[in-house]
């Protein structure tokens, strides 16, 4: 069986050094690890680009093995946990909380389409060595070709929106089968030869999401790497990952939301002064600013309720592993929907208006505070919002759970 091979560590001259143990350390290590993201996110966002050191301190935190059950040496952590640790990181950096969480999502696919022994492939190297997975599973995208070839397939072809892809260790991918008119699922490491990974990413918001292009050029792919063929269909459970992918979004959002509300927060008590006609000494004491400080509450705590009882659906329905139903998954799909819809409006609504609390002196290029709103509108349109919205219309008028597709 092939391995994964040992990848090379420029700092030390060898493998990455062992994880630290992920307990009840994570919380203190999530901590920590949001402090340093935060103390260089607004001077990070301007610059764009890779942010090597920053994902240098994901590694060194240990929150890479989070999600990875301890059997295969990780945390054993709960995907409302992940979650959570992805949503904490969105408020000072969404850029790297999206490749975090990405990571993670990479990790649950492993889990929920791999066999024991694909799991046991690739998830003990990632946890002993703090492997970095990154995501090229764009199912719109059919450019990446799967022929068959012995007993694995040759991968060729182009995949754009690769999120965490520059700087990863492995990469899991999609590519299209045309005997079948499916898609097969895999994994490689990203340094296999044949794969090249270019730093594209250009847009004005999520600026360090390493969303690059890969090339996939006679790319050899292993039976062990597959972990769904061309024209197997997908059980309840391997659908999950979809929803695993949502959620993630959706906290990413709900980060940003909180991250600009405690800013603009901090702002209006500390620095702001009061409008002259106001009548008071105080901006905070301003009743049109308490009143859309209240609408900016009730945005972020009506999707914060919701987008942790989606969390806690998903851990019920990963725990019945292959005896989940497609209508248990139906229920995850519906309160993720819910959640989302939610946290995507929070965030464009508090990142865009935090600005006529603050004041025109917010606008100030130290302060960064319009990375809040573009980066939501960047992300917000990964897939169209208007379709969740219409997921919820069937299942409020027809009892209809959404259809299992790779966006809902």
């Amino acid at each position: 069986m092939a391995k994964i091979p040992q990848l090379h560590d420029a700092r030390h001259g060898e493998g990455a050094s062992p994880a630290p143990a992920a307990s009840a350390g994570s919380a203190t290590a999530l901590e920590t690890l949001a402090a340093q993201l935060a103390a260089t996110a607004v001077e990070r966002d301007r610059a764009g680009g890779h942010a090597a050191a920053e994902r240098e301190l994901i590694r060194a935190s240990g929150l890479l093995r989070l999600s990875i059950p301890t059997a295969y040496g990780g945390a054993g952590a709960s995907w409302s946990t992940v979650l959570a640790a992805v949503r904490r990181l969105a408020e000072v950096d969404s850029a790297l909380a999206h490749v975090f969480g990405f990571h993670h999502l990479q990790v649950a696919g492993v889990m929920l389409y791999g066999t024991p022994e694909q799991q046991a492939y690739f998830l003990p190297p990632t946890a002993e060595r703090q492997l970095f997975w990154g995501n090229a599973l764009n199912p719109l995208d059919r450019r990446v070709i799967a022929r068959a070839e012995l007993d694995g397939y040759r991968i060729d072809g182009v995949k754009n929106f690769s999120s965490g892809s520059v700087g990863s260790d492995l990469l899991t991918f999609s590519a299209w089968h045309k005997p079948s008119g499916t898609a097969l699922i895999a994994a490689l490491p990203t340094q296999a030869d044949g794969i090249t990974v270019n730093p594209d990413w250009d847009a004005f918001g999520q600026r360090q999401t390493d969303s690059g292009t890969v090339r996939f050029d006679h790319v050899r792919l292993e039976a062990i790497q597959v972990l769904q063929a061309p024209g197997v269909e997908p059980s309840p459970r391997a659908t999950l990952r979809s929803q695993v992918a949502q959620l993630i979004m959706t906290n990413l959002y709900l980060g940003i939301a909180r991250g600009a509300f405690h800013e603009a927060r901090r702002y209006v008590r500390d620095d702001a002064r009061p409008w002259f006609a106001s009548g008071v000494s105080r901006h905070a004491d301003d009743p049109y600013v308490q009143e859309r400080f209240g609408e900016f509450w009730l945005r972020v705590q009506s999707a914060q309720a919701l987008a942790d009882q989606a969390g806690l659906k998903l851990d019920a329905a990963i725990a019945r592993g292959p005896s989940v139903t497609a209508a248990e998954r139906g229920e995850v799909a519906v309160a993720g929907a819910q959640a989302k819809v939610l946290a995507h409006r929070a965030a464009l609504a508090v990142g865009s208006d935090l600005f006529e609390v603050t004041g025109a002196s917010s606008t100030a290029a130290r302060y960064g505070y319009d990375r809040y709103w573009r980066n939501a509108r960047v992300h917000t349109l990964h897939d169209p919002v208007s379709y969740k919205i219409r997921d919820l219309g069937r299942y409020a008028l027809l009892d209809q759970a959404p259809e299992p597709t790779a966006y809902s």
